[in-house]
């Protein structure tokens, strides 16, 4: 096994993995709408797929034989955390099957009390060949769950919770002073709006960037455009 997942760190290592997630409402949500984005992304040369919930990953596997990191978001009023937030949520898309198993991995509370050091067991015990992804929005949160053993870390948080509120942008600064305390490798998410945000964050040490809004939301890249039009008529 251990070969195995060295040659799927391999296969991502200084490579681009595409998001491709909609929420209900959104244009693009739908099944088949991400299989799409997904093969689309995997003609441009992607290394890897991030995708949310058994029936897209379902989808987008029959499209594509790339490595998804797979999440299950189950959003909540009375819970902050939403990323694969339990060991159900998680067991859905191990079902499906994944090569990397995302979670939130903050101390925050969690629907039923589960904590994420017995949901990271019980992946260990029934999936032992799945990698594990812990996402974090700050380096004390990183520092907190290397004693776990996850395979990889995330930044994906950063800037999403509130005590990572005054992060504006990709957060090169968090993936280097990571990279800086531990041997675990490093995927980059979050805000990467461009190219050089994508190659500055291999530059900090990261395994490998995730890049989602910036390539599978085309009304917020619209709005970009029309935003910076916008600013040059009123000058």
């Amino acid at each position: 096994m251990e070969s195995r997942n060295s040659a799927l760190l391999d296969q991502l290592r200084g490579k681009l993995i595409v998001s491709c997630q909609a929420r209900v409402g959104w244009p693009m949500y739908g099944t088949q709408i991400m299989a799409a984005f997904a093969q689309a992304a995997y003609e441009g040369g992607a290394a890897g797929i991030r995708a949310t919930g058994a029936d897209n990953i379902a989808a987008i596997k029959e499209r594509v034989d790339l490595p998804i990191i797979g999440i299950n978001k189950q959003f909540s009023d009375d819970y902050n955390v939403y990323i694969t937030p339990t060991w159900e949520s998680a067991r859905e898309i191990l079902e499906v099957g994944v090569e990397i198993l995302a979670l939130d991995a903050t101390p925050r509370p969690r629907p039923g009390g589960e904590r994420v050091e017995d949901i990271l067991a019980k992946i260990r015990e029934s999936y032992p060949d799945v990698l594990v992804m812990g996402e974090i929005s700050t380096l004390d949160e990183a520092r907190a769950v290397l004693p776990l053993g996850f395979d990889l870390i995330s930044t994906t948080l950063a800037g999403y919770t509130e005590q990572s509120a005054g992060t504006t942008g990709a957060a090169k600064s968090l993936v280097r002073q990571i990279c800086q305390i531990t041997d675990t490798p490093v995927i980059a998410e979050g805000k990467v709006r461009c190219e050089q945000d994508a190659v500055d964050m291999l530059d900090a040490g990261a395994l490998a960037v995730v890049v989602g809004t910036s390539i599978t939301r085309p009304e917020v890249i619209t709005s970009r455009y029309v935003e910076a039009l916008s600013e040059r008529s009123g000058r």
